[in-house]
């Protein structure tokens, strides 16, 4: 066969193509493979040594900050004041807030650092940001615990309370540093500096090894630092890196080769002061991998499906994946309440052409449909916690009317003419003020003048059985209040002490502090049973006035008292009662200061 010159042309082309092929292809292998292995030995390192300069910038800044925020006589004379057991609130709300002024200027001056907190182990924490929580969660944060027991300094990327108060979902760094003593175990304030972990992960993210080779930065303890969860190395690498780690070895590279005759290379670095660690892993048929398409001359077959991928994947991303992403986004107003952003978000009906397209279109209706519920429930509300208000003001009728009828007719047979004018006088302007049912409102200092004109039809009536005193504290001009709550308590107190006593003793407070009112009515009479005054604060806190209206209890007034000032005020309304069988019966409401031409907003109301 080899003696025709056709058959010997083709076994020596075929013979010359294979010995050229395959030389070419080792000697392209080896120097492919020594020039990265070149690569890996001194750009990787130099690119962590960029890196490693990098984080002792970040590293630096940090220091400096908290030196600054450490020895500021800010933060000295803030933990005086908040050390002293003898500090009122006020100076320790402006100790705090000159704190949070101080660490958001002092911030502002180092754009790496996001934050800076200070905690204290009481359970309270102050930030940039004019931020002062009272909240004692951070107490059982891991970072927390480590800290105080095992001095770690630095915590690894995280979520900070701090920053997702300021809606920074992002994680950060972490360093903390004691303050006022050196030994994180003795002392009471620690101070947190945030670092976005993306200031320190876009610039490691940069450092390549292969197409998917890794490069991980280590604590002290061989733990990322940063949020790379895919940081799972077998046993052999932990071993190797432990080994590195009690090394004296700075940086190098290392091979490490498998029972199945596969090669992982490791690269690694030390950074100094920090104790941290460069760790990069990559294969070896990863680094290899360009290589091989060269020798299976793949590379335009895969330059055209690459090709091909982008164009399919733009017309799957502009047909099914951007109206998706439009419906996800509108979802999340959606789940905020944001109906308006929401159907902003969506497309047109008219652009409707597949089952994407009639999902956006269903769930464009079903927005509308919940919109209108909801407007359509909250306006109901609005009207029924109107009418159930008007209902219970209504109620409130002048029991005392037919009582002064008869005492002006008992003066007037008496011919004790200036009392009945007076008593005329004052039952006119009471009831002149009672035709004004329109106003849920009225000025304090107007309840009061109706509480006195009540207090003077009583004095005439009963003489010097009763002894009924009014003392006024603080400033009381131009606040406004819920009408007719004073004087059904007047009325109540009057009327059970003469069902129990000769003499009865009615002292009225009315008083403002710390931006409430509170109106305090005592007596001297029979008291309320422990069932009774039970039941009063049960309906006072469930706020149901139908219960009041269908009530016909005796003490009706002061459950519409209770029930009215709930409607109106929710949650910031406040009531007290102190009382004991034969001793009185204190009973005090505190109500929210309210300045004449605002409002109580529905939302802050509960």
């Amino acid at each position: 066969m080899l003696y025709s010159l056709r058959n010997r042309l083709i076994a020596i082309f075929v013979l010359l193509f294979v010995l050229s092929f395959g030389t070419l292809s080792v000697l392209l292998f080896n120097q492919s493979r020594s020039i990265i292995r070149s690569y890996i030995e001194s750009s990787a390192l130099e690119k962590m040594d960029e890196y490693g300069s990098y984080i002792g910038m970040l590293r630096t800044q940090i220091y400096d900050l908290a030196s600054i925020v450490f020895n500021s006589d800010i933060t000295h004379d803030w933990d005086t004041v908040v050390s002293d057991p003898n500090a009122t609130s006020a100076e320790k709300y402006v100790a705090h807030y000159r704190l949070s002024q101080f660490l958001t200027q002092t911030t502002n001056s180092y754009s790496s650092v996001t934050s800076v907190t200070v905690y204290r182990r009481e359970g309270m924490w102050v930030s940039s940001g004019n931020q002062i929580v009272f909240d004692r969660s951070f107490l059982k944060d891991d970072w927390y615990s480590r800290f105080i027991h095992n001095e770690e300094y630095w915590v690894p990327s995280h979520q900070d309370t701090a920053e997702l108060r300021n809606h920074n979902s992002h994680p950060v760094v972490s360093m903390l540093m004691p303050i006022g003593s050196f030994h994180p175990a003795q002392t009471r304030s620690i101070m947190k500096v945030n670092v976005s972990a993306d200031d320190f992960l876009e610039p490691l993210n940069r450092i390549h090894l292969g197409e998917s080779g890794t490069i991980y930065l280590l604590d002290q303890h061989g733990r990322p630092m940063l949020s790379q969860e895919e940081y799972r190395p077998n046993e052999s690498m932990l071993k190797q890196v432990e080994a590195i780690r009690a090394g004296g070895q700075k940086q190098g590279v290392v091979y490490l080769k498998h029972d199945n005759r596969k090669t992982d290379i490791l690269v690694y670095k030390k950074l100094p002061q920090t104790n941290w660690m460069l760790v990069g892993f990559v294969s070896e048929q990863d680094l290899y991998a360009q290589l091989f398409k060269l020798r299976h001359t793949i590379l335009l077959i895969a330059s055209l499906l690459l090709i091909l991928s982008l164009l399919l994947a733009s017309w799957l991303s502009h047909g099914i994946a951007k109206p998706l992403s439009r419906l996800v986004q509108a979802m999340r107003h959606v789940q905020r309440g944001d109906f308006e952003q929401a159907l902003s978000r969506l497309p047109p009906d008219n652009r409707i052409r597949n089952e994407v397209g009639f999902a956006t279109s269903t769930f464009r209706t079903m927005v509308v449909q919940l919109r209108n519920h909801i407007k359509n429930e909250f306006e109901l509300k609005m009207l029924r916690q109107q009418a159930e208000y008007k209902a219970l003001l209504m109620q409130i009728n002048p029991h005392f009317l037919f009582n002064t009828l008869e005492l002006m007719s008992s003066l007037t047979m008496q011919k004790r003419t200036e009392d009945t004018l007076q008593v005329i006088e004052s039952l006119g302007r009471m009831m002149r003020f009672s035709l004004k049912i329109s106003d849920d409102l009225v000025q304090l200092e107007e309840e009061l003048k109706y509480a006195r004109y009540y207090m003077t039809i009583l004095q005439i009536r009963f003489g010097d059985r009763l002894r009924i005193d009014m003392k006024e504290e603080g400033r009381l001009e131009g606040i406004e209040i819920v009408k007719f709550i004073l004087q059904p308590l007047i009325e109540n107190a009057v009327k059970y002490g003469f069902g129990y006593r000769p003499n009865v003793s009615v002292n009225i407070r009315v008083r403002q502090e710390r931006g409430r009112v509170r109106l305090t009515v005592a007596d001297n009479g029979p008291g309320i049973a422990p069932e009774l005054r039970r039941k009063l604060l049960e309906q006072s806190a469930s706020a149901q006035p139908h219960s009041i209206l269908s009530s016909r209890s005796s003490r009706i007034g002061l459950g519409n008292v209770l029930a009215r000032c709930r409607l109106y005020y929710g949650s910031l309304f406040e009531v007290r009662i102190d009382s004991a069988e034969g001793e009185g019966t204190s009973i005090e409401l505190i109500l929210p200061v309210q300045e004449e031409q605002q409002h109580v907003s529905r939302l802050d109301r509960g």
